[in-house]
């Protein structure tokens, strides 16, 4: 079927479905394929259930005529997506780096959705299914869209790029994250700057923290450029601390602003500070911009200040690499919180530095002092010292319930695959 074609059908059935456990009636049902599993089985039942159609790449599934054949579905999935995306005269804000992507995106969402109908990525659906969906959800009502971007090798943000068609762009960072797929630090610069290239040769908008210099360094030959960080930028501002929460201080002319957050740690000043940048360069006012910073609240385990019983927790465990681990800890060993506990969890796709990181990781530990160290993954094996280790968060959440902290301030950090939250839900709220 002709594209074009296709995109009419969307126009008509606008939902776009790819698991038959979430379907809804009068969607388009896209037959992806897994590495154990193959969509084009379950079309008869996603027709069934409701859907108006399903996209299928093998005529064998083709049951009726609402089975629409197509040689490859998630390239038709990723060029309807691309299609839909050129109808839209709207700014397209590309998000990538390798920590704090998704805490930008929730903040710049906030920041432009204060003034403008803004639809951004949900959840973390930011890889080669995920970019497409979230184009194909951007209504012909919304005035902004903050596309998150992630990638763990060479090329991708490329190809996400080609989809997405941003006109801004943001690389948060770049650090040691996807080691394994990157090929260490200069791999990964390489590999984000793929978004910095794509805006260089189209003539779009880069956001750009001043603080860090090698993103300077990366975006050379970008004209369109918009500055910030804490001097010798466009926007400045200071971060200054208030107990375990960030406020940023921003004078832009006269007195003082103060934009308190309820973001823990003093490593999220660039996040808040990118989203500042946005909404002024977007026309936001400076006090439009506090309110809606100072409105978010996290809660999916990013930067997520809880407390359960006499405990003070900061949950931080949905994403961690070198960089995201030393900044986490080392803030948290400088806090005045009492009683401090770190519960670590291993960190992903290190690749062949996984024992020389971990190694780094427990000595930078011993630098501090703690009330306890509870360590969880088989990237600790061998390498834990004299602290407590667990070979996964199952067996750690036993130990917590048997030895509860009380009093204590525990910071909980670890890559998604830890599953460092079955700790906390091991805590009682006595």
């Amino acid at each position: 079927m002709q594209l074009e074609l296709l995109y009419k059908l969307y126009l008509q059935h606008p939902t776009i479905l790819t698991d038959t456990r979430k379907i809804v009636a009068g969607g388009i049902f896209f037959a992806l394929k897994g590495d154990n599993f193959d969509g084009n089985r379950f079309a008869a039942q996603a027709l069934a259930a409701g859907a108006a159609y399903a996209v299928i790449d093998n005529e064998t599934f083709a049951t009726n005529e609402r089975c629409i054949v197509v040689d490859n579905v998630l390239v038709t999935l990723q060029q309807l997506a691309n299609y839909h995306r050129q109808q839209l005269n709207v700014p397209v804000i590309a998000i990538t780096g390798s920590n704090g992507k998704t805490t930008t995106k929730e903040l710049v969402a906030a920041v432009l959705g204060s003034r403008y109908i803004t639809y951004a990525t949900t959840g973390n659906l930011n890889n080669h299914i995920g970019v497409p969906l979230t184009l194909l959800k951007i209504g012909q009502d919304v005035q902004m869209a903050v596309v998150e971007m992630g990638a763990n090798h060479q090329k991708e943000i490329e190809g996400y790029c080609r989809v997405a068609a941003p006109t801004h762009g943001i690389i948060t960072n770049c650090g040691k994250a996807h080691i394994e797929g990157f090929g260490g630090v200069e791999g990964v610069r390489k590999g984000k700057g793929e978004l910095y290239d794509y805006l260089r040769a189209n003539g779009g908008v880069a956001f750009i923290n001043t603080d860090l210099d090698y993103l300077l360094q990366m975006a050379n030959g970008i004209s369109n450029r918009i500055t910030y960080g804490t001097a010798n930028a466009m926007y400045t501002g200071q971060p200054k601390m208030n107990g375990v929460f960030l406020s940023v201080i921003m004078q832009p002319e006269g007195a003082a602003i103060a934009i308190d957050t309820n973001l823990v740690g003093e490593y999220n000043f660039p996040n808040v500070m990118t989203a500042i940048a946005v909404g002024l360069h977007f026309g936001i006012p400076l006090q439009e911009i506090k309110r809606a910073i100072e409105a978010y609240a996290p809660d999916n385990s990013r930067s997520q200040w809880m407390q359960k019983g006499s405990n003070k927790i900061i949950l931080d465990a949905y994403n961690a690499n070198p960089t995201s681990m030393s900044a986490a800890i080392l803030n948290f060993a400088s806090s005045g919180l009492p009683g401090k506990v770190l519960w670590i969890g291993g960190m992903k796709e290190m690749g062949d530095a996984e024992l020389q990181e971990h190694k780094d990781l427990v000595s930078l530990i011993g630098q501090c002092t703690w009330d306890n160290v509870v360590l969880v993954g088989a990237e600790f094996r061998g390498v834990q010292g004299n602290y407590i280790w667990f070979d996964n968060s199952a067996a750690a959440a036993t130990y917590v319930k048997a030895n509860p902290p009380k009093n204590s301030s525990i910071l909980v950090k670890g890559s998604r695959g830890s599953k460092m939250e079955v700790m906390v839900d091991a805590l009682s709220n006595e």
